[in-house]
């Protein structure tokens, strides 16, 4: 049950994806060319025509009235540019949004696949795709006249900047995208100012089973930027989230360890989400304490809210240098409070969760809003058996 769980886990990882620069057919995340948007500069005109991950050339002729979003991390990048009503289906993994239950489903079971009927029975003007949904069903659709833009799979926090701007320039909400990015970039420079010139403590994601973000995920960066070293780095593993053997981990005996559980789940004592059974229990992570808790929907998925786990790693690993550097942001700028850590009198330490009622868009980090109604499968499956 256990071993199934993280298989499933990790399928979910991959359903989320970015995209490529604008115009340029399989570019690497990051490498923005001379031609791709960027947050100063983005613009929205039609037609536009860019190139997805395929290779294909998408032409979008008018402004989008009806988006159709196949995974969740470009239902949730539509959500915090301000494009939501424009979303008429989505996957059945974006139920923690704000107001998704009133779209189409048009996606079921595991692996997900798509109703390509359903699709075309909406009437879109433009599809949002990951790269794990088949050609057959692409070519489908297009053949239908939809228009469907592909996304690459994600890799870096920049690529998640072009993947939202680029959604920008598709749907036709290029202010909400700049908006969205800046407070993004506002973020992770808060982030990098704290943890600058700090020593880097030994970190480990625990997906359960042993499985890990490898340092060339978005999740592996998001550890190195808010000032953790990831003990995946040392494994010399090729898959992006690899299986590590408990010898290693026991091994690399790291100083934290970082779980992401659905938010129904969240506020308990961090260490209650180790089972007792894990190795992490033989680490100096599970003796000190050091157990960081992040909302699964938000680190899982390359979109915004990946700001906001990459804020609560950063306060964990350096609570004084990030409340310094949070401080001095605050002197300039209204912000909101982030989440704060809280001695449990046994020696452990719990990292505060922000919870709110369905429908409340209470935020720890400006702009991004947090759902709280049921997990996606991922978070539901990894937690099954406890």
């Amino acid at each position: 049950m256990r071993q199934t769980a993280i298989v499933l886990g990790i399928v979910l990882l991959a359903l989320s994806a970015v995209a490529p620069a604008a115009g340029v057919a399989g570019a690497t995340p990051g490498d923005a060319p001379a031609n791709a948007a960027t947050a100063q500069d983005l613009e929205c005109s039609f037609p536009l025509t860019v190139t997805d991950a395929s290779g294909h050339e998408v032409t979008v002729d008018d402004e989008p009235g009806r988006v159709v979003t196949l995974n969740p991390s470009a239902a949730q990048t539509m959500w915090e540019i301000g494009a939501r009503d424009k979303v008429v289906g989505v996957s059945q993994f974006a139920g923690f949004l704000e107001g998704a239950e009133s779209r189409e489903v048009v996606t079921s079971g595991f692996p997900s696949t798509v109703n390509a009927e359903k699709v075309i029975d909406l009437e879109p003007d433009l599809v949002l795709a990951p790269n794990t949904i088949d050609n057959e069903t692409v070519t489908q659709l297009r053949d239908a006249d939809v228009t469907v833009y592909r996304f690459e799979m994600a890799t870096s926090i920049e690529s998640i900047y072009e993947k939202t701007e680029l959604i920008g320039q598709l749907a036709g909400e290029c202010d909400g995208a700049e908006s969205t990015v800046t407070q993004m970039r506002d973020s992770v420079e808060t982030v990098e100012q704290a943890v600058a010139d700090q020593d880097e403590p030994s970190v480990y994601f625990d997906m359960g089973d042993r499985y890990t973000a490898g340092p060339n995920t978005f999740i592996g960066q998001i550890i190195d930027r808010a000032g953790g070293a990831n003990i995946a780095a040392n494994a010399n593993a090729t898959a992006p989230y690899p299986q590590l053997s408990a010898e290693f981990i026991v091994e690399q005996d790291p100083d934290f360890v970082v779980v992401n559980v659905p938010p129904a789940q969240l506020g308990n004592e961090s260490r209650s989400y180790i089972p007792e059974d894990s190795v992490v229990r033989n680490t100096t992570a599970w003796e000190e304490g050091n157990v960081v808790v992040v909302n699964s929907n938000h680190i899982s998925q390359p979109a915004p809210r990946v700001v906001e786990p990459m804020t609560q790693m950063a306060q964990a690993f350096h609570p004084d240098a990030y409340e310094q550097a949070n401080t001095t942001t605050t002197a300039t700028e209204a912000t909101t409070e982030a989440p704060t850590t809280e001695s449990t009198g046994d020696g452990t330490t719990t990292v505060a969760q922000t919870t709110t009622d369905p429908g409340d868009t209470g935020t720890t980090i400006p702009g991004f809003g947090i759902g709280t109604a049921v997990v996606a499968l991922l978070g539901a499956v990894l937690f099954a058996r406890r």
